[in-house]
């Protein structure tokens, strides 16, 4: 078989493979590989000594050739010319070459399919994470949509009673009038759930309540400390070119997220991506049950930021160093 031919045989083998291999899973496809890679350099270990012994016999092949056509004559005391040492040692390189080959071919070969794995593996998680990225995309750009057209339709309180299951309700609380006196009065408030799971209600969302270290028994005081991490966070967009989900969480002392380390928002004056912004989307709500206690419920704050998406791919090219 010629080289060419023998070439394009092992693409086209190694094509097959590579077909086949794309129906598999990648899990599978990198512990193969992993495998494969470990088996092929055993493989090639145990072959070194065998290869050892036939660069030795090369070696002394070579030197026999040598001395004969530096003598002219053989050991059987044959006439010997330039001509015949220059096949002889074509003959010995040849034969070498075909000793390496069939010693570590298969070491080689296998090596090779496992590098094929470990590829195929890459490629096929490459175009799953594409397509999750496209589906996410379309995913975030209908509730936004949506997200509008109940704004547009309903207006911004609606809009947050329907998207976080809040309802309004009157409590009465006791105050104190400018003369000292206690009385009772109405007041209405938007009311969450004790059991609320932020997780249900947007995927970003996060409750600033009573069991939050910052918090205090204050609202104006909260507010003002949200506020003010609200600020820091544009700081650090406006100063670093982008910012992550999870590094606010992460500031306001909030658990990590999987979300939060994919989206976030860019900061670019010429062409915003998203509001260009961090907006911590503050509004104030109480609890359900601590209703029921008249001078005793607390305030507490839903936190919904305006992530721009997923900015992996455009981080590259908004980084201030």
């Amino acid at each position: 078989m010629k080289k060419n031919e023998l070439v394009k045989s092992m693409n086209l083998t190694f094509n097959k493979i590579g077909f086949q291999l794309q129906k598999k899973s990648p899990e599978i496809l990198v512990a193969a590989g992993v495998v494969g890679v470990v088996v092929s350099a055993v493989m090639a270990c145990k072959a070194t000594p065998k290869a050892l012994k036939v660069a030795e016999k090369t070696g002394d092949d070579m030197d026999r050739i040598q001395n004969a056509e530096e003598s002219g004559v053989t050991l059987a005391g044959e006439l010997y010319t330039q001509e015949d040492a220059r096949n002889d040692r074509i003959q010995v390189y040849s034969h070498t070459g075909f000793q390496y080959v069939k010693l570590y071919a298969p070491a080689v070969l296998l090596g090779a399919a496992s590098i094929t794995c470990i590829l195929t593996s890459h490629k096929i998680l490459r175009k799953r994470n594409m397509a999750l990225a496209a589906a996410y995309a379309t995913l975030d750009q209908s509730f936004k949509d949506y997200r509008g057209r109940v704004l547009e339709r309903f207006g911004e309180q609606v809009e947050k009673e329907l998207r976080y299951n809040l309802k309004a309700k009157e409590i009465e609380t006791t105050v104190v009038d400018e003369k000292g006196k206690e009385k009772k009065v109405k007041e209405t408030v938007d009311v969450v759930d004790e059991g609320w799971d932020p997780s249900k209600y947007s995927p970003y969302a996060r409750i600033f309540d009573e069991g939050h270290p910052a918090y205090m028994k204050n609202a104006e005081q909260n507010r003002f400390y949200l506020l003010a991490r609200q600020s820091q966070a544009n700081d650090r967009l406006k100063s670093r070119g982008h910012l992550f989900l999870n590094e606010v969480y992460e500031m306001l002392g909030f658990q990590l997220t999987k979300a939060g380390a994919v989206v976030g928002w860019i900061y670019d004056d010429k062409e915003p991506m998203g509001d260009n912004f961090v907006d911590f989307g503050i509004f104030e709500v109480c609890r359900e049950k601590a209703v029921d206690f008249v001078n005793g419920y607390e305030r507490s704050f839903v936190l919904d930021f305006n992530v721009a998406g997923d900015i992996t791919d455009a981080l590259a090219t908004h980084q201030t160093l």
